[in-house]
């Protein structure tokens, strides 16, 4: 079984931006996702692949927003 934590290629964190804002992202490993302040989502990553379809995202509040 693959894990779920899997490790994510920094030379692909390096290319990937947001598909809203074309801004760079924030790699959250705890939470395995990919982080857009700018558009105010995250990006899951499902078995070391990041899914970046902004229909995919997770919703950030301002309290998360804060802690980052």
């Amino acid at each position: 079984m693959p894990d779920s934590r899997a490790q994510i290629d920094p030379k692909l964190l390096e290319i990937l931006v947001c598909p809203v804002t074309k801004t760079t992202l924030e790699y959250d490993r705890e939470r395995q996702e990919l982080v857009s302040r700018a558009a105010r989502l995250a990006y899951p990553i499902r078995d070391g692949i990041p899914i970046m379809l902004p229909e995919e995202a997770r919703k950030l509040d301002e309290s998360e927003l804060a802690k980052r």
